[in-house]
């Protein structure tokens, strides 16, 4: 059975310690969030930031985030991706001009003699 998606802000945030706790939309406690249940996220979460989790207890019966997407960031997979992709783009480009470049010295030299 898969948890539901839990919808709160990040309260605050200890970036040296990396974790922080979220404020639930609903009301209640506050929920523990450590790094570890942003994975594979592609930047690391500020104070306010809208997360998405799920709640599970931890080894003390304590309430914590798991499973957590910041809202509107990415995965690490598709900023790799697209990555790729535009660092394919610049290659070419990169080879268009330098044909280009030569053409352009080969007709300059041509005209010169």
């Amino acid at each position: 059975m898969t948890k539901k998606m839990v919808k709160g802000a990040l309260k605050t945030w200890k970036e040296d310690r990396g974790f922080g706790f979220i404020k639930p939309d609903d009301g209640g406690k506050d929920i523990f969030i450590h790094i570890s249940a942003l994975n594979g996220v592609s930047r690391r979460p500020t104070t306010g930031d809208i997360i998405y989790y799920q709640i599970a207890k931890d080894n003390r019966g304590k309430y914590k985030a798991i499973n957590a997407q910041i809202e509107g960031v990415s995965l690490t997979e598709d900023i790799t991706k697209n990555s790729l992709q535009t660092s394919r783009s610049k290659k070419w480009v990169i080879v268009i001009t330098a044909v280009l470049i030569i053409i352009a010295i080969a007709v300059f030299l041509t005209i010169q003699k």
